[in-house]
C-alpha cells in the first residue's frame, strides 16, 4: 500500500501551499483557454463578414456594369498616381477586390509589391498589375448635353474624410448607412452631393426622382458638370486661331469707334489716374464685340481697376448710363495675346453657357507649402467638388490656368490652400487678368506662419481647420463670408541715382530688413538643401526656433542703425540706436500671430490704429533675435516708429531683406515702397455678430450687378464702404 501511494501520489499527500499553487495554474489555464475560444469566435465572425461585404462588393460591381442601367453618366476614366502600400491597408483592390496590403514573404519584395496606384479624383485604390483593367466610374468632369445634374452612384472603396452630417443615413429610406453585423445592403455613394444610398433602394429611388441629383449642400460653390465641356487635343489650336481673329477684328472695329468720337467730342471721358498710378477706366469695350470675355480684361461697362478713392469720379451720375465702348486700358503687366493663346492651347475643358446666379470655388492648392498636405487636400476638395475647378499650383503651372479657364464666370470666388507667399502668388495673377469685377480670395492655412489667414479669422493652420469641422465647415463658411479690401503695395529696388534694378515685388504682409529676415534667409536655405526636414507645420517652427535660438548671441547687426536709412512721406525717421531690424507692417499678424502694432496699446498718443485698408502703412523697429523670442511668446512690444503712404528705406550694406516671408540677400540700394491697389478678401465671419450681415449684402449686390440694378464700379464702392464700416 505505501509503494502504491510513493507511485500515485494523491492531493492530500500535498501541502496547501502546493494545492493553492495548482489551483491558481487551472484557474489560469480556464482564463486563457477562455480567451482564446472567444477571440476565436470574433476572428470567425469578423471574417464571415468580411467575406459576406466582399461578396456584396462584387454583385455591386457586376451592377454597375449592366449595359441596360437607366441614368448612365458619362464614363470617367481614374486618374492613377503612384503610392506607398503603406497608406493602402484595410483597403481592396477596386480590380481584383483582393486586399492592398501586399502578402508576408521570406524573400525580397518586388516594386509591384510595394508601390500601389490611387485615384487622385475619388481616392480608388488598385494593385500596379491592377489599375488597367479598373472599370471606368470616376467621377466625371463634364455632363454637357445633359438636362439635368445626374447622380453618380459608386462604391464606397475609402473612408470619406468630409461628409456632411446627414450623410450617415440612406437619403431614400432613411435607415442608417453603417451596416449591420452580419453586412446587410451594401451602400453606393453619389460622387457629387456625397448622399449615401442602399443597393437595394437605388430602383425604387430612380422610378421616383429619376436619379436627379442637386450636388449636395455645396451647390452653390460647385462647378456644375452640365457647363463644363472637354476640348480634344487640337481643339485648342483650333480655338486659339478663331479667337485671336475675333480679337483683332474687335480691336480695329474699336479703334475705328474712338477715333470717330474724337471728332464729334471735344470732352473725352476723363481717365483718372490716382497717386498711385492705378488707372481708373471708366469705359471699356463692349460685350458686343468680344463676347467670350464677361470678366476678363475686354470687358463691360465701368471698369475701375483696384484702388479706387471714395471720392473719385467713378462715383458720379455718369456711371449710371452706359457709356460708348472705347478699347480699354490694360496695365503694363497684363496677360498678352501671345500668352493667352498659349494658355488656350494647354486648355482640357472650357466653361459655357454658366447661368447668371452661378458662383462657382476655384480652388488653388499648392502642396509644397508648409503643412505639406497638398495631395491629401486635393483629393478631399475633387470629391466634394467637380476636379475641373480644383488646380495644383507648380513651377510649370501657376493660377493663370485656372483664371483663364473661369474667364467667362461673371461671379466667383477663390480659395487658396498655402501659405502667405501662395496667397500673394495668386493675387498677383489676379492683378495680371484685369477682372472686372475681382473674385474675392478665402485661404485654407495650409503654410507656416499663416498671418493672412489668421486677420481674416480662417485660423492659423490645418489643425484648427480639422478641429472646427474639417472641409464641410470650410465650405460652409466661404459660402457665408463677407468681402473685406486688402491694401496691396508695390516694392520698387532702385540704386542710388533712382535707376530701376529689377522688376518690382508685391508685398501683402510685411517687409523686413535685418535679424528677422536672416532667420528666415537661413531657413530658406536650410529648405533648398534639405527639404526633406520640412514635413509638417510644427517642424517647421522647431526649425525656425532653432535657427533663431543660434543667431541670438550673434552681434552681426550691431551697426543696423548706421547702415540703413528710413524716409516716410518725405521725413526722415531716426532709428533707435539698439535697433537690429526694422518691419513694414501692413496687418495686424507677424511670424505666425504677432502683433507688432497691437491697436490696444495707448501709450503712443500720436498714432492711429493699424487696419488693412487705410492705405496706410505702419513701420517699428526690433532690437535682435532675443527681442523676436520675446514678440513669439507676449513678453515684449516692438518700437513704432511711424505711420506713412510712402516709405524709402536706404540700405549702405548688403542685408537681408523679406517680404512676406520670401526672403534674399540685397546689396546696397534703395526701397521705394508705395500703394499698388486693393484686392478683394474673404473674411470668416462666423463669430461676428456683424459677419452674416455682412455675407448677406455682399449677395445681394452680386445678385443686384447680375440683374444690371447696379454696375460693376457701383458694387466696388459699396463693397469698400461696408468693408470700412466693418472696421
Amino acid at each position: 500500500m505505501d509503494e502504491e501511494r510513493m507511485l500515485h501520489p494523491s492531493w492530500t499527500d500535498k501541502s496547501p501551499a502546493e494545492m493553492e499553487a495548482v489551483s491558481r495554474l487551472f484557474i489560469f489555464s480556464c482564463v486563457i483557454a477562455g480567451l482564446v475560444g472567444i477571440l476565436t469566435i470574433f476572428y470567425t465572425a469578423f471574417q464571415w463578414r468580411r467575406n459576406i461585404n466582399l461578396s456584396w462588393m462584387k454583385a455591386v460591381a457586376k451592377s454597375k456594369k449592366n449595359p441596360k442601367a437607366k441614368h448612365k453618366v458619362p464614363v470617367a476614366p481614374h486618374t492613377w498616381e503612384l503610392e506607398s502600400v503603406s497608406r493602402g491597408k484595410n483597403l481592396n483592390c477596386c480590380a481584383c477586390l483582393k486586399p492592398m496590403s501586399p502578402s508576408q514573404t521570406l524573400g525580397p519584395t518586388v516594386a509591384s509589391d510595394s508601390f500601389i496606384h490611387r485615384c487622385i479624383v475619388c481616392g480608388t485604390v488598385a494593385h500596379l498589375s491592377c489599375s488597367s483593367s479598373a472599370h471606368k466610374d470616376c467621377k466625371c468632369r463634364s455632363m454637357i448635353g445633359f438636362e439635368h445634374e445626374m447622380h453618380q452612384w459608386a462604391v464606397r472603396w475609402t473612408e470619406l474624410t468630409d461628409q456632411p452630417d446627414e450623410a450617415s443615413f440612406c437619403s431614400y429610406c432613411e435607415e442608417p448607412c453603417s451596416g449591420s453585423f452580419l453586412g446587410g445592403s451594401p451602400i453606393w455613394c453619389c460622387l457629387w452631393c456625397q448622399r449615401l444610398l442602399h443597393v437595394d433602394c437605388h430602383s425604387s429611388m430612380s422610378n421616383e426622382t429619376g436619379d436627379i441629383c442637386d450636388l449636395g449642400p455645396f451647390r452653390r460653390l460647385v462647378l456644375s458638370p452640365l457647363y463644363v465641356k472637354g476640348l480634344s487635343p487640337n481643339s485648342g489650336f483650333l480655338s486659339s486661331i478663331t479667337h485671336g481673329a475675333n480679337e483683332l477684328a474687335s480691336s480695329v472695329r474699336a479703334t475705328i469707334r474712338s477715333q470717330s468720337k474724337k471728332h464729334k467730342h471735344n470732352n473725352e471721358t476723363s481717365v483718372d489716374i490716382g497717386s498711385n498710378g492705378i488707372i481708373c477706366d471708366i469705359s471699356t469695350e463692349s460685350t458686343a464685340d468680344t463676347p467670350e470675355n464677361v470678366n476678363g480684361s475686354h470687358a463691360t461697362e465701368d471698369n475701375c481697376i483696384d484702388g479706387m478713392n471714395m471720392g473719385s469720379p467713378c462715383q458720379d451720375g455718369a456711371i449710371d448710363k452706359k457709356m460708348e465702348s472705347k478699347p480699354s486700358f490694360r496695365r503694363s503687366g497684363s496677360i498678352n495675346q501671345k500668352e493667352s493663346q498659349a494658355l488656350r492651347m494647354k486648355q482640357r475643358y472650357e466653361l459655357i453657357d454658366l447661368p447668371p446666379d452661378a458662383r462657382p470655388l476655384l480652388v488653388f492648392i499648392n502642396k509644397k507649402s508648409g503643412a505639406k498636405r497638398g495631395d491629401s487636400l486635393r483629393q478631399r476638395l475633387n470629391l466634394l467638388l467637380n476636379p475641373v475647378q480644383v488646380f495644383e499650383l507648380s513651377s510649370a503651372q501657376g493660377p493663370e490656368m485656372g483664371l483663364f479657364l473661369f474667364r467667362k464666370v461673371p461671379h466667383f470666388r477663390i480659395l487658396v490652400c498655402g501659405g502667405d507667399g501662395t496667397v500673394g502668388w495668386v493675387l498677383n495673377a489676379i492683378d495680371k487678368h484685369n477682372f472686372v469685377s475681382p473674385p474675392p480670395v478665402a485661404i485654407l492655412p495650409a503654410g507656416t506662419g499663416n498671418d493672412m489667414a489668421r486677420v481674416l479669422s480662417w485660423g492659423g493652420g490645418l489643425g484648427t481647420v480639422e478641429r472646427q469641422g474639417g472641409l464641410c465647415t470650410v465650405l460652409k463658411h466661404i459660402e457665408h463670408a463677407a468681402v473685406t479690401i486688402l491694401d496691396r503695395w508695390k516694392v520698387a529696388i532702385l540704386s542710388q541715382k533712382g535707376k530701376q534694378l529689377q522688376s518690382p515685388k508685391f508685398m501683402n504682409n510685411y517687409l523686413g530688413i535685418g535679424c528677422d529676415a536672416k532667420v528666415a534667409l537661413d531657413i530658406h536655405n536650410l529648405r533648398e538643401e534639405n527639404p526633406e526636414k520640412f514635413y509638417n507645420q510644427f517642424m517647421n517652427k522647431v526649425l525656425y526656433a532653432r535657427e533663431g535660438a543660434r543667431s541670438i548671441m550673434d552681434r552681426t547687426f550691431a551697426d543696423f542703425p548706421r547702415q540703413v536709412r528710413v524716409e516716410v512721406d518725405g521725413v526722415e525717421i531716426e532709428v533707435p540706436e539698439d535697433a537690429e531690424g526694422v518691419l513694414v507692417a501692413n496687418i495686424g499678424s507677424y511670424m505666425g500671430g504677432v502683433d507688432l502694432w497691437q491697436n490696444e496699446d495707448e501709450t503712443y498718443e500720436n498714432f492711429d490704429h493699424q487696419s488693412m485698408l487705410d492705405k496706410i502703412l505702419e513701420v517699428v523697429s526690433i532690437s535682435g533675435t532675443w527681442h523676436l523670442g520675446k514678440l513669439q511668446v507676449g513678453l515684449s512690444r516692438a518700437r513704432r516708429l511711424a505711420q506713412g503712404q510712402s516709405i524709402k528705406i536706404q540700405l549702405f550694406a548688403a542685408l537681408p531683406v523679406q517680404i512676406d516671408g520670401e526672403p534674399w540677400s540685397q546689396q546696397p540700394c534703395t526701397l521705394s515702397i508705395s500703394h499698388h491697389g486693393q484686392a478683394f478678401m474673404l473674411k470668416r465671419t462666423a463669430e461676428e455678430p456683424l459677419g452674416h450681415a455682412a455675407a448677406i449684402i455682399t449677395n445681394v449686390l452680386e445678385s443686384a450687378e447680375t440683374n444690371h440694378v447696379i454696375n460693376t464700379s457701383q458694387k466696388r464702392v459699396l463693397l469698400q464702404e461696408m468693408a470700412l464700416r466693418l472696421t
